[in-house]
């Protein structure tokens, strides 16, 4: 992920939690939760020269890479402390 990119997720990720901080995401459209992020995304678009859905995509894209780095991040951490055993991961989440 490049620099700009990151500073990109990592805006709207802040301008999330500020502007969805009372819902409970399971229980609140897709459609609400995008209609609460456009002003961040549409101020974004407007620096980048781009439009709001290039952004809306481009932060599916960024947020999907993200994810799937930090559950390799995870993986590797619990590789290194549990050695991979099984058991002893099950028994340290208890």
């Amino acid at each position: 992920m490049t620099p700009e990119n990151k500073e990109i997720l990592d805006r709207i990720n802040a301008y999330a939690e500020k502007a969805l901080a009372d819902i409970d995401p399971q229980k609140t459209r897709i459609s609400f939760q995008l209609e609460a992020l456009k002003p961040i995304m549409q101020e974004i678009a407007d620096e980048k020269g781009m439009s709001t859905e290039e952004i809306f995509i481009l932060y599916m894209d960024l947020a999907s890479e993200a994810s799937v780095e930090a559950q390799k991040q995870l993986e590797a951490t619990l590789d290194e402390d549990e050695g991979s055993n099984f058991s002893k991961i099950a028994n340290r989440l208890n």
